[in-house]
């Protein structure tokens, strides 16, 4: 049995668009529209529990996921939706142990939660240029609980004169014009090694797909993926008067060999012989002819 104690996260739950993610401090209190959450009544209760507020309203003490994390985190940029962010996990294979490159940190949403995934023994390498971004996705996710598993670099990669790493498992890019960097992040992967990228239009799928074929990408994949909410009451069950839409285009493609350069085989050729043998029986028919 986990009981929360100070410093301990946790979801004060009231409904579904009622929500407030939190770290538990003694003389910490807020104000809500169903009344007042004192943090210490929350202190030695069991993850699960509920509080009731001062205007008889109850709120459940839940145990933050990362999923909670990442939908309450600050936005300096439009963060990557868990919808995405689990078909990018699921699609590339990422796991525990692997190491990721990401190119445009944004908030931090999908490092944190890829993060979570490859921990303890993978890393996350994510770059970006943009300090002020930086410093939010910084905060984003050390409040997830992933800064031991996250390296952060301020490097433009589509400028830089050689990669500064290799032997990479997997790509996430998540930038205007993906199709910049598809020459260093093929320095940067392992053999068939996976890559994602985050397009909000088709055009940008169009001149990406372009520049993965022209650098000897296979298995191109482009999708989209909508998710939509029941609302599931007895009687009146029907589809959520709200849900989240289009959010982005994901590109998918691994890494290969096409062998371009390679010699083609040279056709061995009989020519040289059959003439020899025509010759042959030109020649034997004239000796015949002379000898009658």
């Amino acid at each position: 049995m986990e009981k929360i104690k100070n410093n301990s996260p946790v979801l004060f739950y009231f409904n579904h668009s009622k929500k407030w993610l939190m770290k538990i401090s003694k003389k910490e209190s807020f104000h809500t529209h169903i009344g007042i959450i004192k943090h210490s009544d929350a202190i030695g209760k069991e993850y699960g529990s509920r509080l009731i507020t001062n205007k008889d309203k109850y709120v459940y003490l839940l145990k933050p996921t990362m999923y909670d994390y990442v939908m309450k985190i600050q936005h300096g940029t439009q963060i990557v939706y868990p919808k995405d962010i689990g078909y990018i996990i699921a699609r590339a294979g990422i796991g525990d142990g692997q190491k990721i490159l990401e190119i445009g940190t944004g908030s931090g949403s999908l490092t944190s939660f890829v993060a979570s995934v490859v921990k303890p023994r993978g890393h996350v390498y994510t770059f970006d240029v943009d300090e002020n971004f930086m410093k939010i996705a910084e905060k984003n996710i050390k409040k997830a609980g992933m800064s031991k598993y996250v390296t952060q670099h301020n490097l433009d990669l589509k400028v830089a004169k050689k990669v500064p790493l290799t032997d990479m498992d997997v790509a996430l890019i998540d930038l205007g014009d993906p199709w910049v960097v598809i020459p260093q992040v093929r320095q940067m992967l392992k053999g068939s090694g996976c890559i994602f990228a985050i397009c909000p239009t088709m055009n940008q799928l169009e001149k990406l797909t372009m520049a993965l074929v022209e650098n000897e990408f296979t298995d191109i994949e482009s999708t989209e993926h909508i998710i939509r909410t029941i609302e599931a009451r007895e009687g009146k069950t029907r589809h959520s008067f709200q849900g989240i839409g289009h959010t982005t285009y994901l590109c998918f493609a691994r890494k290969a060999f096409f062998d371009r350069g390679a010699k083609k085989p040279i056709k061995k050729t009989t020519t040289s012989k059959t003439t020899k043998t025509k010759k042959t029986t030109k020649t034997t028919k004239t000796k015949k002819a002379s000898e009658k």
